[in-house]
């Protein structure tokens, strides 16, 4: 039985099924305003240096829907990441009995910021962003070699079919892209992903702080070896594979169908 299969089984028998959905209205929280920010962020940077690197610089037009990926993965990051924190923490939070009411986003995020009483409170809402230089390293890397992937491929598929592209095409391609170059570069991400997500869940305050990735990653291969890098892979690219896809291809046929909407 794989690991991610057997990780279910045992979490469903010691905690009872509702707790597999952990965190889900965190998840829902988090992704319509990092997506809303993402996608038109991502088209916009990569539109406008298309446009230049073609006319001024052709040979740095390839490079351009990683850069672009970079830029708008920062800035949804960034700004949504408070709500991220809070969902890594729910997802992890085990209660001691199977009644135990699961803390929901605004208390955990509470008690991210007040944990004690005491201390200040510039540094308690530094708190809510504790973990965010992983969240950076892991996001930022994933951004770059996904869109790099999905532009080249949804490229090549479109000039395979070689049809003006509708919406049945658009999904089909959108989607085959967006799950290979998904599930890529969440497999090359995953040790990245394995320290933000222990950085995240870190109960000492002054740990926290001043936990640094590489410090991290050095602890998780010292702790588990390449194991240890890669524990939890086959959930993250069965996850991030059919995320994408489904991101990508609902995002670009919604685009198609307001351009559609407007010339008429």
């Amino acid at each position: 039985m794989s690991s991610t299969k057997l990780f279910a089984r045992n979490n469903f028998m010691q905690e009872g099924f509702s707790r597999l959905w952990r965190g889900t209205n965190a998840s829902l929280a988090l992704a319509v305003p990092t997506v809303g920010i993402y996608m038109p962020c991502y088209d916009y940077f990569r539109n406008r240096m298309e446009g230049f690197t073609t006319e001024k610089s052709p040979t740095l037009t390839p490079y351009v829907p990683l850069v672009a990926g970079i830029i708008a993965r920062s800035l949804a990051c960034i700004s949504c990441y408070p709500v991220e924190l809070a969902k890594t923490r729910m997802q992890a939070f085990k209660g001691t009995q199977r009644d135990v009411k699961l803390p929901g986003v605004w208390k955990t995020l509470v008690d991210v910021i007040n944990p004690v009483k005491g201390s200040s409170n510039g540094q308690n809402y530094r708190m809510l962003w504790t973990g965010l230089g992983a969240q950076l390293a892991r996001d930022v890397p994933f951004s770059a070699i996904c869109w790099s992937i999905l532009e080249h491929t949804r490229r090549s598929i479109f000039s395979f079919m070689g049809e003006e592209p509708r919406a049945g095409s658009i999904i089909g391609a959108n989607f085959t892209a967006g799950f290979v170059a998904g599930g890529v570069a969440a497999a090359v991400t995953c040790p990245l992903d394995v320290a933000k997500t222990r950085r995240q869940i870190e109960k000492n305050r002054d740990r926290a702080m001043t936990m640094t990735t590489r410090q991290t990653l050095a602890e998780i291969w010292r702790d588990g070896g390449m194991r240890g890098m890669f524990s939890g892979a086959g959930a993250r690219v069965g996850r991030a594979g059919p995320s994408v896809a489904i991101v990508v291809s609902f995002y670009e046929v919604v685009k198609y169908g307001l351009h559609n909407f407007h010339q008429q």
